[in-house]
């Protein structure tokens, strides 16, 4: 079993299925931490659990006075006291669980990534080229628990939610995490061989960054809640471009603070998206390409599709809860099988 780091890519005729479908399970992990990090968001529990505790806080209250005591940890909150007054301790459990269950299955992963890495490494079934890489993922999974903290503390401090920069930082983690996974799993089952010199790489790269900016601005209109407001299509409230988008100064705060100008960012993003994932697969369709990268491209273009789809309705019926996670959902997939779309035109000479 022969392994080579040309270009950042593993190449095997027989690389290591057992490492691979590894790799393969942490992403769907991820994908799944997305989705329950939006029902936490969505039903605002992300501020029930007031501590951080990395080891003992895997353990859930187990009597009456512990649920009490935490419950008086939340009650000094700014989300309590703003929002939340008069709650019960059973509507605080309510939003707890979610919270729990969101900062456990990170733990979970956690452990899922650790101790398999640790038995390949001791029974030699990873390449050495692949090494340094798995080490990163362990640091990044890491980090993304520190600024998963670093979040929350956000909204402990005179608001009811967490700060919109922090969330969108928190999310474009993830998103990076499940794209080395992929990237690093597809690079072991579909080892990448020379492509023709016209394969549209550098297409294949507009679309994916295309769409990790809109999943980007996504997170600033999560943020913010701007998809309560606006809630029409394809104009906002009768306008192509609404009143205000540059109502703050200094200018470009407005991208970033008025929920317009989020909003309406957002939703043109969402369309150059659809163009480059469009102009892609009609280049790959006219190109010379491998069979996988005419298929990827083509389940990108669908996807691309139901995602708008998705969005829209999300928007139009005011961001129901089944829906709003379907477009997270939605998110993550469009993004996998932009990466996936990438790495079938990413060729070596």
């Amino acid at each position: 079993m022969a392994y080579e780091l040309r270009s950042t890519a593993f190449r095997s005729e027989d690389g290591p299925l057992p490492v691979a479908i590894w790799l393969f399970v942490c992403a769907a992990m991820v994908v799944a931490m997305m989705i329950i990090g939006a029902i936490t968001r969505l039903t605002e529990s992300g501020l029930s659990m007031v501590e951080w505790r990395p080891l003992i806080g895997a353990w859930p209250p187990t009597n009456e006075p512990e649920w009490q005591r935490i419950f008086a940890l939340y009650q000094k909150t700014s989300q309590y006291k703003l929002a939340n007054t008069g709650m019960t301790l059973p509507e605080f459990q309510t939003i707890f669980w979610w919270e729990f269950i969101h900062r456990l299955w990170g733990r979970l992963i956690g452990v899922v990534f650790a101790v398999p890495f640790i038995a390949f490494l001791v029974f030699k079934k990873i390449p050495s080229a692949l090494t340094p890489h798995l080490a990163a993922l362990f640091v990044l999974g890491g980090l993304q628990g520190v600024i998963g903290w670093w979040m929350v503390k956000s909204g402990f401090v005179d608001r009811t939610d967490v700060s919109q920069y922090r969330l969108t930082v928190h999310l474009g983690m993830a998103f990076a995490i499940l794209g080395y996974l992929l990237w690093l799993a597809l690079d072991i089952v579909a080892p990448r061989r020379p492509l023709a010199p016209e394969a549209p790489r550098g297409l294949a790269w507009l679309a994916l960054g295309m769409i990790t900016v809109t999943v980007l601005a996504g997170g600033l209109v999560a943020g913010m809640n701007a998809g309560l407001t606006y809630n029409t299509w394809p104009l906002m409230d009768g306008d192509v471009v609404p009143e205000g988008i540059l109502a703050q100064s200094p200018w470009w705060l407005n991208a970033f603070e008025n929920i317009a100008t989020v909003q309406f960012d957002h939703r043109m993003l969402a369309y150059v998206s659809v163009v480059c994932v469009i102009w892609l697969w009609s280049r790959v369709r006219r190109t010379w390409t491998s069979p996988q990268a005419r298929l990827a491209a083509s389940m990108l273009t669908a996807m691309v599709l139901v995602q708008v789809g998705i969005g829209i309705a999300t928007l139009l019926l005011v961001v129901p809860l089944p829906l709003a996670v379907l477009h997270q959902g939605g998110a993550a997939v469009l993004f996998s099988l932009a990466i996936w779309t990438l790495h079938a035109l990413s060729g070596r000479g």
